[in-house]
């Protein structure tokens, strides 16, 4: 079977391409010529540059393909921004980027047995935000409150509103392992023995392990599911101290100045960081976006469809997971 994942580079999408060669797929990886390789170095990937931003151009790429392969059995659509310093550059990406190259697939019959999309526990945005908090369920209305989240809202909406169109829609929660880049700042403040985070009241926080959102995907490919969405964590929930206390365990206990910023300081601090963002051309790490999601308070959500349904039982919780992932870290860096 010939499987594409798109945004193959990235954290997530690199992980998927590693999971489906030690799976034997005949495995493709969508990249861009600025992409970085440094984990797409095994002879057996095939690569090929897509162009989601012109359908021209997109159009002669997958029709080269398609003269001496046909299509793709699996398509794995990771491609995506998660930072952005325009919030139209969100909406470009993330859902005009996914409709270009669906409506392509169809226009050229290429259309897969699955068109996988991951996109993000955000795309239904802050609800049941009054403690006690209700989990986050399919059946609710979405209010996503970030350009991100919203973005990732139209692409889902697309792909739903195709008639018959083969989608598996992954709605994950935080995704935390080896290669992420968020996540490991954080990591690395501990390490410096800094401890920074937004006071939020009553936060509930989930989280997922990279491995497991891995085996969900290849769950739902082994089980042939179609027209069908999933929100996936560990099956756990966490208070907001525990990620930086274990982390500070792993790491051997150092000593942290601790800095709880308030949620008010915390959208000052945004704005001017928008602001420093397009003076000097990029966006930075924490910004308005950023904020919304950190000031969240509920990001529990029901998980009993995808482990009813495909068995998803997930192996890593939160301590197993920091675990491996700053062990892998810390070996990279010596």
């Amino acid at each position: 079977m010939k499987i594409l994942v798109t945004g193959a580079s990235g954290f997530i999408g690199s992980h998927i391409v590693n999971h489906a060669l030690e799976l034997n797929y005949d495995t493709w990886a969508a990249i861009r010529p600025t992409s970085s390789l440094r984990y797409l170095d095994d002879p057996r990937i095939q690569l090929i540059e897509l162009d989601y931003s012109d359908k021209g151009v997109l159009r002669t790429q997958l029709q080269c393909f398609r003269e001496e392969h046909e299509r793709w059995d699996i398509i794995i659509h990771c491609a995506g921004a998660t930072q952005c310093l325009h919030s139209r550059d969100f909406y470009e990406i993330n859902y005009k980027g996914t409709q270009t190259l669906v409506d392509t697939l169809i226009e050229l019959h290429m259309i897969p047995a699955q068109f996988i999309l991951m996109s993000t526990l955000g795309s239904y945005g802050a609800l049941h935000e009054a403690y006690p908090y209700k989990p986050i369920t399919e059946n609710d209305t979405p209010h996503p409150n970030t350009h991100y989240g919203r973005s990732k809202r139209l692409a889902e909406e697309y792909l739903m509103s195709l008639n018959g169109f083969p989608y598996v829609i992954f709605r994950p929660t935080g995704v935390y392992g080896p290669r992420d880049k968020d996540y490991r700042i954080v990591i690395e403040g501990l390490h410096q023995h800094l401890d920074v985070r937004l006071n939020v009241d009553h936060q509930e926080i989930t989280f997922i392990y990279i491995h497991d959102l891995v085996k969900a995907v290849f769950l739902a490919i082994n089980h042939h599911i179609v027209r069908r969405a999933y929100f996936v964590t560990d099956c756990n929930v966490y208070a907001p101290h525990e990620f930086g206390d274990i982390t500070r365990k792993l790491l051997g206990d150092p000593a942290t100045f601790r800095i709880a910023i308030p949620i008010w300081i915390g959208r000052i601090i945004a704005y001017l960081c928008d602001g420093i963002g397009h003076l000097i051309g990029h966006s930075l790490t924490f910004n308005s976006d950023k904020f919304r999601i950190l000031k969240q308070r509920n990001w529990t959500c029901d998980t009993s469809p995808i482990t009813q349904e495909l068995g998803y039982r997930p192996e890593y919780d939160l301590h197993r997971g920091l675990s491996e992932t700053i062990a892998e870290m810390f070996n990279m860096q010596r």
